[in-house]
C-alpha cells in the first residue's frame, strides 16, 4: 500500500458517506402468530443496517460491541415494507458510534410512521479480530452536529452500565 492509499484510509470523512439505508418486505416467516413482524428480526435488520454505515465509514471490518435500548413504538405487519437508514454519529479512535432509524412503510395506504431508533456500537478490527483505529467522522448538518455531541452523553451511559455489570 502506497502513501496515498495510506491517506486515502485514515483521512477524515463527512457523515455523509456513511449513510446506508437498506429496505426488507415482512414476509410470513419475518412474523408471529400476530402477523406482527418478530422484534428479532428487527433487531437483526438494524444491526445489519448499523454494520453497514460502519464499514462504510471505517473501511474495514466491524464488529457489533454493545446496542442501547430499543422500544418498539408501532406494529408492522406481513406485507409492510420496513424502511432502515443508518450513519455514522461520532468515532471514539476505535469505535464508532452508529444510529439507526426505522419505519415502516404501508405501500397501500401511502403512510410511513416510525417503528424504532437505536444506537449501536461497533468496532473496526483486522482479520486477527485485533482492534483498528477509524478515522474520525466530520458533522455537517445540524442534525448531524447535534447526534455527534450527543453521542459523548450515550457513550458515558453506556461506559457506567458496563462497569457496573462488569464481572469482578
Amino acid at each position: 500500500m502506497n502513501d496515498d492509499d495510506k491517506t486515502r484510509l485514515t483521512r477524515a470523512r463527512p457523515v455523509r458517506e456513511s449513510i446506508s439505508e437498506m429496505a426488507e418486505i415482512v414476509m410470513p416467516n419475518d412474523a408471529n402468530p400476530l402477523n406482527a413482524l418478530v422484534g428479532g428480526r428487527l433487531m437483526h435488520w438494524i444491526d445489519l443496517a448499523g454494520a453497514m454505515a460502519a464499514h462504510r465509514h471505517s473501511r474495514e471490518r466491524v464488529v457489533t460491541a454493545s446496542i442501547d435500548h430499543m422500544d418498539f413504538l408501532v406494529p408492522v405487519r406481513v406485507g409492510d415494507l420496513v424502511i432502515l437508514r443508518s450513519s455514522v454519529n461520532r468515532v471514539f479512535h476505535t469505535s464508532m458510534e452508529v444510529g439507526v432509524k426505522v419505519w415502516v412503510e404501508n405501500y397501500h395506504s401511502e403512510e410511513r410512521r416510525h417503528v424504532s431508533s437505536a444506537y449501536l456500537t461497533f468496532v473496526a478490527i483486522d482479520e486477527k479480530g485485533n482492534r483498528l483505529a477509524v478515522p474520525p467522522v466530520i458533522p455537517e448538518t445540524e442534525d448531524e452536529k447535534r447526534r455527534y455531541e450527543d453521542a459523548v452523553r450515550r457513550r458515558e451511559i453506556r461506559r457506567a452500565e458496563w462497569a457496573r455489570h462488569k464481572p469482578r
